[in-house]
């Protein structure tokens, strides 16, 4: 059944593409490379400076009026040459005797009355039709062209032996212009065409047809007539013409192109044609006048299959809608085509009917359309796509008594489905159903034929196909494109799915187990949906790489992601993420192992390598060295003659003089010591003052020893007066042994006072830990100073 359908739609279109495919032929792959347009430009003549190796040059839609030798001489490469609709009225076809490969010439649509002939042997397409000649011009040169395949010509008058000089050759096509074709009163012109395959005729658009012409062809299988006005009196003269024109056995094709008639010519043109040997005929663009009445029709045995109607204009206002409907409904052929027409109706054969196809595309049938109607017991394939059904329930009702239905196709109309309280009844035998651009909701999946195997839904109102649904095991391809579908369907039921078609919906997070769901894919188009690009989208994508490729059409360019706003855009197979960060699990695992391994590293920095002692003088290093370069280096240097005067008891004296003094005097360091700068002659506490504030640093060194001395606590009192006063951070602590807080004194309120608030430096007792001690003590003198030495009160 497909087949003979694929033949028909063939057949139907196989004069149009014919001339098509033969005029197309010549063009080479690299045309584009050397091809010239010049077109439509309002040219006079061929223009200079033209590429020499041009192989198309076309100059159709100009003023041309003259072609001379000199134009297109040089062009010894050329191989088509499009000069239709210019202003030519003669032409030597020697000027491309220098144009050897030229196997394309279209001289059609212009004012030619007379031409010189010369042969070119590489001819394929000669093209001299729509011109002003008054017999054919067909010159004995013309016998030469024996590549030659179309043939298009103009005449005025036809001789019988016009073709005789190309009698031998086989062409495939011959266009013969008859738009200027007079008619000899009393006299009856006859031509005889020996060889060609498709013979199109054109005649006047707005003359009455009246051509008595005998034209007979030999082996003729297509042929097209263009420009047919007919009415009551020359119906006869057109069927008479015919006679001779469909005598051939071999005629398959014949189409009728912008044919103006009355309702009864045309059925007594479908009589004639009912007993001739033609099996496809086709009217275009078809108008009937007058009226339409009811007009006795036979239907003998023929050897029609199909008939083609397409685009009815009917000026007729006022008829009987079974005089037009009856004669094509009691037709005894395998397939008819009525679409474009506007018919509101079509009855039901009468009779048990052989129709197998039956196409009414773009028409204005109702839900009413063959209800009740047994004779279309053989109907293979019914179109009634772009009419106005609106009851699928009523669709399916209709198909109940067509027994060899298999495919059905309603779509572009206004189809609902709502009543939930009835089942739907379908012929059983529908295997192909298109339901597509409708108005169908997710209601449609229980109201489908149980046995349908390829089902088109693209274009409705459907939200979800229900898990649930039962009744399409049968189902191997499902178009459910142009929806709003907001999840990738399984499977489920559906247990023969082969093909699933969801591309344009709102499908953002796809189930990674779909492929596991649907063993039997074998394509699947999702692409063009809006895409969130998360984690629950890495496991689709991954699923994607595990089947084979050509599976999932149209990866990766239509998979893009919807969001979030910085993935727009980007490919689904570019999206990444890591797996730590869609698991959930596993990212809490990872951050309690990493804590746990960090605590106990730090446990074992401070139990085996002391690391608080570290961080605590690291610290102080890095906040001395800051607050010495916040002090302005002018407000130092005012009155300093030394870095540092040192506070100690004298019972720590030993580790003073034999650690600290030296370790600091090495490095350049002034040292100020109660013992070597003090002042004879002044009190002890004015030495103090005078110490502290030409010092630019005072350093205590703590101990339980030092806690004791008075004149500790004096020094320390001052130097804290100091720091307040002057607003300055002038105080070291070094901590030389702990401190117990319960052991200093409450007078010395002070001292607890600064080892609550200020960092000290512990004295460490390892060796190893003594270099930070030192680099400590070296960053609160990291200031370059111009002691002051004038001063003679104290002595350096």
């Amino acid at each position: 059944m497909m087949e003979d359908r694929k033949t028909t739609v063939g057949s139907f279109h196989f004069v149009y593409i014919m001339i098509l495919i033969v005029g197309t032929m010549v063009q080479f792959s690299d045309e584009s490379e050397f091809t010239v347009n010049k077109s439509n430009q309002g040219l006079t003549r061929v223009p200079k400076g033209l590429p020499p190796k041009t192989k198309v040059l076309d100059m159709s839609q100009n003023h041309v009026s003259e072609l001379h030798l000199s134009d297109i001489s040089f062009l010894s490469q050329l191989k088509v040459l499009r000069l239709s609709h210019n202003r030519l009225q003669c032409l030597d076809i020697s000027i491309f005797k220098f144009n050897q490969d030229l196997e394309y010439l279209d001289l059609s649509h212009n004012q030619l009355q007379k031409i010189s002939c010369h042969p070119i042997t590489n001819l394929k397409h000669l093209d001299l039709s729509f011109n002003d000649f008054d017999a054919l011009p067909i010159c004995k040169e013309f016998g030469n062209l024996t590549q030659l395949n179309f043939l298009g010509v103009s005449a005025k008058k036809l001789e019988p032996l016009d073709l005789l000089p190309i009698a031998h050759l086989h062409l495939s096509v011959i266009l013969l212009d008859l738009k200027g074709y007079y008619e000899k009163e009393h006299e009856t012109e006859s031509l005889q065409i020996l060889n060609t395959k498709t013979l199109h005729l054109v005649f006047h658009p707005n003359n009455i047809f009246s051509v008595r012409a005998n034209i007979s062809v030999n082996s003729l299988k297509c042929l097209q007539l263009n420009n047919i006005k007919l009415n009551d009196m020359s119906c006869q003269v057109f069927v008479k013409f015919l006679s001779q024109l469909t005598r051939g056995p071999n005629l398959l094709n014949f189409t009728l192109n912008h044919v103006e008639t009355t309702w009864q010519c045309l059925v007594v043109v479908f009589q004639f044609l009912w007993l001739r040997p033609v099996e496809y005929l086709n009217i275009y663009n078809l108008t009937i006048v007058e009226s339409i009445d009811e007009e006795d029709f036979t239907y003998p045995e023929t050897s029609l299959k199909a008939l083609t109607i397409e685009h009815v204009t009917n000026r007729v206002f006022f008829f009987t809608q079974t005089a037009l409907y009856t004669v094509f409904s009691e037709m005894n052929i395998m397939m008819l085509t009525i679409s474009d027409t506007h018919f509101i109706h079509m009855l039901c054969p009468q009779t048990t009917s052989t129709f197998k196809v039956l196409n009414f595309t773009q028409n204005v049938f109702t839900d009413s359309i063959f209800q009740k109607c047994t004779t279309l017991v053989r109907l293979e394939t019914l179109i009634l796509q772009k009419n106005e059904l609106k009851d699928l329930f009523k669709v399916g009702l209709m198909t109940k008594d067509m027994p060899s239905l298999e495919v059905l196709d309603v779509s572009w109309n206004y189809l609902e489905y709502d009543r939930h309280d009835r089942n739907c009844t379908w012929v059983g035998s529908i295997v192909v159903l298109n339901l597509s651009s409708n108005a169908l909701t997710d209601s449609v999946f229980s109201c489908l034929p149980s046995r349908v195997r390829v089902l088109d839904l693209h274009n409705n109102k459907i939200t979800r196909i229900p898990e649930d649904v039962t009744g399409l095991e049968a189902l191997q391809e499902l178009n459910v494109a142009f929806n709003s579908l907001a999840h990738l369907p399984g499977c489920g039921n559906l247990d023969s799915l082969s093909v699933l078609t969801v591309d344009h919906n709102s499908i953002s997070n796809p189930s990674a187990h779909f492929f596991e769901s649907c063993q039997k894919i074998r394509s699947i188009n999702a692409g063009h949906n809006p895409f969130q690009c998360t984690c629950e989208l890495r496991e689709f994508i991954q699923s994607i790489g595990q089947v084979s490729s050509g599976v999932v059409e149209g990866w990766p360019d239509s998979y893009q992601c919807d969001y979030p706003g910085s993935y727009k855009g980007t490919l689904l197979e570019d999206f990444h993420v890591s797996p730590l960060t869609c698991n959930t699990a596993l990212l809490i695992i990872t951050i309690g192992v990493t804590g746990l391994v960090l605590a106990v590293t730090l446990t074992a920095l401070c139990v085996c390598l002391d690391l608080p002692w570290y961080l605590r003088m690291v610290c102080q290093w890095a906040q001395t060295r800051r607050r010495a370069r916040n002090v302005p280096l002018d407000k130092l240097q005012r009155t300093l003659q030394f870095h540092a005067f040192i506070s100690y008891s004298e019972h720590d004296s030993a580790w003073v003089k034999n650690e600290l003094v030296p370790s600091l005097e090495k490095e350049d360091i002034q040292i100020c010591l109660h013992e070597r700068n003090f002042v004879p002659g002044k009190s002890i506490v004015e030495n103090i003052i005078n110490c502290i504030e030409k010092s630019y640093k005072s350093i205590f060194v703590l101990s339980p020893n030092f806690v004791q001395s008075e004149w500790c606590h004096y020094e320390l009192y001052f130097a804290h007066h100091n720091l307040f006063h002057e607003g300055s951070d002038n105080l070291i602590l070094i901590l030389l042994e702990p401190i117990p807080q319960n052991n200093i004194p409450s007078k010395y309120h002070k001292l607890k006072s600064l080892m609550t608030q200020r960092t000290y430096l512990e004295w460490p007792k390892e060796k190893s830990k003594r270099g930070l001690f030192w680099a400590n003590i070296r960053a609160a003198f990291n200031v370059k100073l111009i002691l002051n030495t004038e001063d003679n009160d104290v002595e350096m």
